[in-house]
């Protein structure tokens, strides 16, 4: 059983990385820069995002930034390329491929989709965050 000062730190470490990412999802985030922008350690990170989050950290980024995505997709004139940019990828084609694993469908059938039922990012399944 872990100690409560433990599993408080983890949360906290969560809640801060998370609200980084939330907000700078189109840099270049690593997991080290953001330990050590948070003071602490890769591993503490990966163990906060296992037990406070349920997933690791490339795959909330990745769903952050695929959400953001369906939302610019569904409510902007920016091509798939600009799109894909904006959220951190510099290759549309891994920015494709990263969103229909996401969303089921190809970033331009979504934002047709998303045009003529007018329900900008119903597909997307809620981020996981922390209780």
């Amino acid at each position: 059983m872990q100690r409560q000062a433990t599993i408080s730190l983890r949360l906290e470490l969560y809640r801060e990385v998370t609200a980084i990412v939330e907000f700078e999802y189109g840099d270049e985030l690593a997991l080290d820069d953001l330990a050590h922008r948070v003071a602490s350690s890769r591993r503490q990170l990966q163990r906060a995002f296992a037990e406070v989050g349920h997933t690791t950290f490339r795959q909330y980024l990745t769903a952050v930034r695929m959400d953001r995505a369906a939302e610019m997709l569904a409510g902007s004139d920016l091509t798939v390329r600009e799109v894909a940019h904006n959220v951190g990828y510099r290759q549309p084609a891994q920015f494709a491929k990263a969103f229909r694993r996401r969303h089921d469908l190809a970033p331009s059938d979504f934002r047709a989709r998303a045009r003529i039922f007018g329900s900008p990012g119903s597909d997307s399944v809620p981020i996981a965050t922390a209780a």
